[in-house]
């Protein structure tokens, strides 16, 4: 499993790109603006084309699953502490996001995915990572009921080690929008998951 997580900020021609790693192979696309009104929201997802809305992830706005057929959500880990996921459990996919392996074990089945970061130091994160320990610490996975997905530093060199680590999946994020070919360096990626 491969995805994507948008940058926080727009991004040239993002819709573009998008909907070509889609038509590359893209499984999911995590939309993460955490400053988009709900008109940049809606900006956004008008661009992209309505064959791959059952494959976008909403981190904010997900009032917006019921104008767009989106089901999928995204909660930070304050916000499924909060609970702020339940209204959005029914007939919906969730998942979320943890910074160690202990509390991946202790995720419920309601989650279809976690992601689990930062695995490296990050791309887009300067200096965030740095001295890690989730990528030896993944060995003590012992929850069968949530996929794991590696996120966090995650680029063509290491992803092999990360899958044989492993994680069911991985997310790319300063990879692919910090290169100036982001979709290259997706098709790199996804032809080694491949």
């Amino acid at each position: 499993m491969i995805l994507v997580i948008t940058p926080e900020t727009a991004f040239q021609n993002e819709a573009e790109m998008i909907n070509r790693m889609f038509g590359e192979g893209l499984d999911l696309l995590h939309i993460r603006k955490p400053l988009f009104n709900r008109k940049e929201m809606t900006d956004l997802i008008n661009a992209i084309d309505p064959s791959f809305y059952s494959q976008l992830v909403l981190h904010t706005h997900y009032d917006l699953g019921k104008d767009y057929p989106v089901s999928r959500f995204h909660f930070r880990e304050v916000d499924r502490e909060q609970g702020k996921y339940r209204p959005f459990m029914d007939g919906n996919i969730i998942s979320t996001s943890v910074h160690d392996i202990t509390t991946y074990n202790i995720l419920k089945e309601e989650w279809a995915y976690a992601f689990i970061s930062p695995f490296f130091p990050s791309i887009s994160k300067k200096g965030y990572g740095e001295g890690s320990t989730i990528m030896k610490n993944v060995r003590k996975r012992n929850n069968p009921d949530v996929k794991l997905v590696a996120l966090g530093g995650i680029n063509a060199d290491n992803i092999r080690s990360v899958l044989e680590a492993g994680a069911d999946g991985i997310a790319l994020l300063g990879a692919v929008w910090e290169n100036n070919q982001p979709l290259e360096v997706f098709k790199k990626c996804k032809k080694i998951i491949l």
